[in-house]
């Protein structure tokens, strides 16, 4: 992915502490057990922190961070490549929004180790990746591509970018009141229900990182040899029913939340090709 030298967000808030993680992409490890990483994968990509936090409807958790929110160091390669792929979304998303006659309000992406506070309550490490609506912000540990890669295998700098263009997607589709949608939901329809509005949520936000990706390849050429095998891979390793078998249980596909290696492949490939938000809608496909 051709992403050095392209402008670097102002929106990263870095609450690490105690400098950065050094110069390798994707930083230390995040030193959990298998049990932990089966959490990780379990949740990893697109999580709805309102269910995963398990934060109680109208509810609020403090958003003091641990360490004080500050810039990431100039010399931090990992932050900047995370810095220039979050400019890099907001550059498609802002002229998307324009071209439909609205504006685009850009999230925050805060990194941080192990936990931090949040709207949404206290984020977790092992989490995985994850946006909270209710501040409107991507949170991620970067030690969290070392496991992408070795854990889950899914490697390449596309793959790690396709994690964040996934959270953005989850920004867009609060920005369009499609998240709003979902949370009214709950309680209102059996967990089989929603588990399958959940997949249907979680398959646009591929798409949404599928449009990105068309836009900033048509804009910029961004795209190497091998990058969409890499976005391609790191989507069939966190399909529900890949997850499920690698965990040595059964597959059962009432319990999904994300959608298959399959489905997930599928949709961000449509929004790749297509490059159009129209062509995510999910929820009206008759075919997943």
């Amino acid at each position: 992915m051709k992403w050095e030298g392209n402008r670097q967000s102002d929106n990263v808030e870095d609450r690490r502490g105690g400098g950065s993680s050094g110069g390798s992409m994707g930083g230390r490890s995040i030193g959990i057990g298998s049990v932990a990483i089966a959490l990780v994968v379990s949740y990893f990509l697109g999580v709805n922190p309102m269910t995963v936090l398990n934060i109680l409807s109208g509810g609020s958790a403090p958003t003091t961070p641990q360490a004080p929110a500050q810039r990431p160091p100039a010399d931090d390669r990992m932050a900047q490549f995370v810095s220039t792929v979050l400019a890099d979304t907001e550059d498609v998303w802002s002229q998307v929004f324009t071209q439909g006659g609205a504006t685009y309000q850009q999230p925050k992406l805060v990194l941080f180790r192990g936990a931090t506070t949040t709207a949404c309550g206290q984020g977790q490490a092992a989490m995985g990746p994850f946006y909270c609506p209710s501040d409107q912000k991507v949170y991620i540990d970067l030690g969290f591509y070392e496991t992408l890669k070795n854990q889950l295998g899914a490697p390449g700098d596309f793959a790690q970018a396709y994690v964040i263009a996934h959270e953005v997607g989850h920004h867009v589709q609060n920005l369009l009141g499609i998240t709003t949608k979902m949370d009214q939901m709950r309680g209102r329809v059996s967990e089989k229900e929603y588990n399958v509005m959940s997949v249907r949520l979680e398959l646009q936000a591929d798409c949404l990182a599928g449009v990105w990706a068309n836009h900033a390849q048509e804009a910029r050429q961004l795209l190497e040899a091998g990058d969409v095998e890499e976005a391609m891979n790191a989507a069939a390793r966190i399909g529900d029913d890949a997850l499920q078998g690698a965990r040595g249980g059964s597959v059962v596909p009432e319990s999904f939340t994300h959608g298959t290696s399959a489905q997930r492949q599928r949709w961000f490939n449509n929004g790749l090709k297509n490059g159009s938000v129209k062509r995510c809608d999910t929820f009206s496909a008759p075919q997943l």
